[in-house]
């Protein structure tokens, strides 16, 4: 746990030189290529089963509640990398995903760590 919070804490050091409108290709770039955009789109739009929103949330929503949580940043970047439970989905109902995959395999804890924080910066 010590070890993935220092972990967490390098990466997050590394985003001061990550922000802004200039970065958003090589946001979606990330994503792409790390197979994000497969279930998550940044705006809301098109519904899928049940007329719920495709799989992962829009990104802008996310954004929207998590933007003022205290730790999303940390949060989210573990969520990334580990995947969600869906016995504690926090999407349940608004999604027609159950749970996140574990993508350790498709991203780096610090390029995950770059990726939410520009997911948390979208308005």
């Amino acid at each position: 746990m010590k070890r993935t919070l220092i972990s967490l804490s390098a990466a997050l050091l590394a985003l001061s030189a990550w922000a802004g409108p200039a970065d958003d290709e090589a946001a979606l770039k990330l994503a792409t290529g790390a197979g994000c955009m497969t279930c998550h789109h940044i705006e809301p739009g098109a519904k899928g089963p049940n007329g719920m929103a495709p799989i992962g949330p829009a990104w802008r929503d996310v954004s929207a509640k998590y933007k003022s949580v205290k730790g999303a940043q940390q949060q989210l970047t573990a969520t990334v990398l580990a995947g969600s439970s869906p016995y504690e989905s926090h999407w349940k109902d608004k999604v027609s995903g159950l749970a996140m995959p574990p993508n350790k395999v498709a991203i780096s804890e610090a390029d995950a760590a770059k990726l939410v924080s520009w997911i948390l910066q979208l308005k």
